[in-house]
């Protein structure tokens, strides 16, 4: 009855109970928090200036939401959550809802986010989570995700991956068997059954592996979620593609590249043998793709940085090229935008050579802007398609794919020519500084872990070096020693006459 009821006056009789508005869904549907039952008002004032409290720390739209959600889904059993515990969760970053699960926690996280990142590195979010966290871990409870739970979630990716590189290696097999059908008929019986095959799919490597790991740490989460960082993400039995430790094996070498070619797919790790197919394969490219693929392959810049770099960026009189602008490409989107990092952002010098070959291409870039007059498309690119326009970045890799295969060659990626650049610079006993700022990484460790083991001679020209500055005593010939030679006392003394 509330207000109304005859006996309210009577302190025995009735009891108490709270309302306080919360923040609306991200829907836009209101909340509200109530609670019955306070034998005293004492009692109930407590309760809702502890609710007042708690959504008090909601210093954002997103922590009100969390809070929000908290309050929501408290029974009318549970104990109001305490303060400082709240406030600690959300400076970390944790999860607050009681029983949030790993799928609504990436939900929440994803939607935070938004807008925050580069678009590729947002499609890679999504896909991270759709293809592998979701169906692996996502109906676990934030809350109580363990170390066996990550390392088994890795371990069934690594089980993927053998099913993901049979069904592609069937797939290949069947295609090719019907490339090389003779019958109309059994072409047609070969490729139905690919098609009932899963589609070709890339499997997860320990890059991949990796990435997937910090997607699932995510944000602040990485500091507080044990389970997530103290995992290697491989396969906790040992695999064939990387050791028990989870670190990976050079997959560019001997083996590695011939079972590559016959797969048709390019190497995963650094080739250290892809500097001297390069070398074969920049005479058969046109003029323009030449130039691109010799700056990829002497001072090694992203394909996204080739593509965005403009004349404004040279400067031939002083032999030096600026990267500030690169471009990406997301769904046959094209965006403009700056270099992958701050360190990505350097001065790049060039060789007497480079610096003719860019004074020739401007040239001839010219003569076709005076040709083709109000058709030339005026984009300010160096490298450009014979209108002008700008080249799409994915055309570069499909060109420079075809050139490859064309030529015969294994398998060379056009990120290959990076490094190619980085190995060559090395053989050449270039410092290992001067090489991270050339290909502007951003920690002088991401240099040295990719690069330094992909050329074993250079260990074996240190070592004979290093022993060519031991001074060492001459070495004498065989025969008398010095004074003896026609001594017969000498001899007679049962000296012997072999020396060193």
């Amino acid at each position: 009855m509330g207000a109304g009821c005859p006996k309210l006056s009577q302190r025995s009789h009735g009891a108490w109970q709270i309302r306080q508005e919360l923040a609306p869904t991200p829907e836009g549907q209101r909340r509200t928090f109530r609670r019955l039952g306070y034998p005293t008002q004492t009692a109930a004032q407590a309760d809702l200036d502890k609710v007042r409290a708690l959504l008090a720390l909601g210093e954002d739209e997103d922590d009100a939401e969390a809070v929000s959600a908290m309050l929501d889904a408290l029974s009318k059993d549970d104990a109001l959550p305490d303060v400082d515990t709240i406030r600690r969760k959300l400076r970390t970053g944790q999860a607050l809802a009681k029983g949030m699960t790993v799928s609504e926690w990436l939900d929440r996280w994803t939607s935070q986010e938004a807008g925050t990142h580069r678009k590729a590195t947002d499609i890679s979010y999504e896909s991270h989570i759709r293809l592998y966290l979701k169906p692996k871990v996502g109906d676990v409870r934030i809350d109580r995700l363990t170390v066996g739970q990550v390392k088994e979630m890795f371990n069934k990716i690594c089980d993927d991956n053998d099913a993901i590189e049979a069904n592609n290696a069937d797939r290949r097999s069947l295609l090719s068997q019907a490339k090389q059908a003779r019958s109309r008929a059994e072409k047609r019986r070969l490729r139905a059954a690919a098609a009932e095959l899963p589609p070709f799919r890339r499997t997860a490597g320990p890059s991949s592996r990796r990435r997937i790991q910090a997607t699932l740490r995510g944000r602040a989460q990485r500091r507080d979620h044990r389970a997530v960082d103290h995992v290697q993400p491989g396969r906790a039995r040992q695999h064939p593609c990387e050791d028990a430790q989870g670190t990976p094996v050079d997959r560019g070498t001997g083996g590695r590249v011939a079972a590559h070619r016959s797969a048709a797919r390019s190497c995963d790790g650094v080739d250290p043998g892809a500097d001297r197919r390069v070398s074969r394969l920049r005479c058969r490219a046109r003029p323009g793709v030449r130039g691109v693929v010799a700056r990829g392959r002497d001072r090694g810049p992203r394909r996204g940085e080739l593509a965005g770099l403009g004349w404004t960026e040279v400067d031939l009189d002083a032999e030096s090229v600026q990267i500030n602008t690169q471009l990406t490409e997301v769904a046959y989107e094209v965006a403009e935008g700056a270099p992958k990092s701050e360190a990505g952002e350097r001065t790049i010098p060039l060789d007497a050579e480079a610096v003719r070959l860019l004074q020739v291409h401007r040239a001839r870039q010219n003569e076709a802007r005076l040709r083709l007059g109000p058709a030339w498309v005026g984009s300010g690119r160096v490298w450009t398609r014979p209108d002008g326009a700008a080249l799409r970045p994915s055309w570069l890799s499909d060109r420079f794919a075809a050139l490859v295969a064309a030529a015969g060659l294994p398998p060379i990626r056009f990120h290959d020519l990076r490094h190619v650049a980085a190995t060559t610079m090395l053989a050449a006993k270039v410092d290992l500084k001067v090489i991270q700022e050339t290909l502007g990484h951003e920690r002088l460790q991401t240099t040295s872990d990719l690069y330094t083991s992909v050329l074993p001679e250079l260990a074996r020209d240190a070592a004979e070096a290093t022993v060519a500055l031991i001074p060492r005593a001459p070495r004498q010939t065989l025969g008398h020693p010095s004074g003896t030679q026609g001594n017969p006392q000498a001899r007679a003394s049962g000296d012997s006459d072999v020396h060193r």
